[in-house]
């Protein structure tokens, strides 16, 4: 077990510790009472709904003058991704290439690069909210339907004639 991990279960920073179990245990039960598509969206949307309001913050204050209107999360964009391209190229070359491409396409409209950019993507995260809500919908469907047919097969299901 690595330290951080080691550091986490054992509790020797509380509030660290507290944070990142509260975490799983509201996932965990986000999971239990929607689909993961709904629980990913509503997450998204959130991480979004904290950004965009930063970066709109810093603009309010950019247009009354208190601030210069720079981003706010400038520096997280600016920073190099933690796997080099040395290790990426090792595994595969195009697996590498679509793994820069997503994850500087997700910063970039997670941290607000382009305000237009990141709405729609706010956007497509609330529309796919409804969509995890009808495959719940749909699950439970598709289970009434399959189960009546198989209890319908079962001989011990079938009506016994008096």
């Amino acid at each position: 077990m690595g330290s951080a991990v080691a550091d986490l279960v054992y509790w020797r920073d509380t509030r660290t510790s507290a944070l990142v179990f509260t975490g799983i245990m509201v996932t965990l039960l986000s999971l239990l009472h929607f689909s993961i598509v709904s629980v990913g969206s509503y997450g998204a949307l959130a991480v979004l709904g904290i950004t965009i309001t930063l970066r709109l913050g810093r603009k309010g204050l950019q247009a009354l003058r208190r601030s210069d209107g720079a981003n706010p999360f400038q520096a997280q964009l600016d920073a190099d991704l933690p796997l080099s391209q040395e290790q990426l190229e090792r595994l595969a070359t195009q697996l590498s290439r679509d793994i820069l491409a997503a994850a500087h396409t997700l910063r970039r409209l997670f941290l607000v690069e382009d305000l237009v950019d990141s709405i729609k993507f706010a956007f497509l995260f609330y529309i796919l909210t409804y969509v995890g809500a009808v495959f719940n919908g749909l699950t439970l469907l598709i289970l009434g339907k399959g189960g009546r047919g198989i209890q319908a097969k079962l001989p011990s299901a079938k009506a016994k004639p008096e």
